[in-house]
């Protein structure tokens, strides 16, 4: 079974809240402005899904 990963989708309103929330400081702002998940750093823990108030942190195979 694949590991998963998340990413933060085009259905991001922009808010910042699961990038406030990591505990890993793995999301930031990428180089269009959109965040990102920084694999290297996500410890999949899940709380940016979480807190994402448009169910725009997304899980996927990794």
């Amino acid at each position: 079974m694949a590991a998963l990963s998340y990413v933060v989708t085009g259905a991001c309103a922009g808010c910042g809240a699961c990038l406030l929330t990591c505990p890993e400081h793995a999301i930031r702002p990428g180089p269009a402005g959109a965040l990102i998940v920084l694999g290297s750093r996500c410890t999949r823990c899940g709380e940016c899904a979480e807190v994402c108030p448009v169910d725009a942190v997304a899980e996927v195979p990794g």
